[in-house]
């Protein structure tokens, strides 16, 4: 009997699902650790244009939907519990492309992590505070950039793609 040289599903899935899991950990613990330094609204300046706040987002990215009557949680959740199972779903399919599995994994693990502060909390945790100029950007987390991180890296791999083909 010959073996086999192409993975399994588990094989494909299982080291991005160990990178998304590392992401939740990190995001997690710095929530943790800024909600039992800082109180709610509370600034600490880092550098002449980065802050730790501690702040809470009960909408989506940028505070969409923060001010609704309360449906935007469950709402919230659901979508992020469904992008993670699509998200598993396409790294046990195609977890030999390296670049389009690590921008997955990482979106995996920052919605996981938001996921978690909705369901735990009621709320997402934000303590990163970018400015310049009396300009703030909108507090994130390490969950948020995880996820705009890998968001950047599937454009570039579509891009890579592209130009393959060509």
């Amino acid at each position: 009997m010959a073996w086999s040289t192409s993975k399994t599903w588990w094989q494909k899935l299982y080291p991005w699902l160990v990178l998304a899991a590392l992401i939740v950990l990190a995001d997690q613990a710095s929530k943790i650790a800024i909600e039992r330094i800082f109180d709610f609204g509370d600034v600490r300046p880092v550098t002449s244009f980065f802050n730790l706040v501690l702040t809470y987002n009960k909408g989506a990215a940028f505070s969409f939907l923060a001010n609704a009557s309360g449906w935007q949680d469950e709402f919230l959740t659901v979508v992020g519990v469904l992008a993670s199972l699509f998200i598993i779903y396409l790294l046990a399919r195609h977890g030999t492309q390296k670049l389009f599995s690590l921008s997955l994994a990482m979106i995996l693990g920052g919605a996981i992590g938001n996921v978690i502060d909705r369901v735990a909390y009621g709320h997402v945790i934000d303590f990163l505070d970018l400015h310049y100029a009396g300009w703030h950007w909108p507090a994130f987390n390490l969950a948020d950039s995880a996820i705009v991180g890998g968001a950047i890296l599937l454009v570039v791999d579509e891009l890579l793609r592209v130009r393959k083909t060509k």
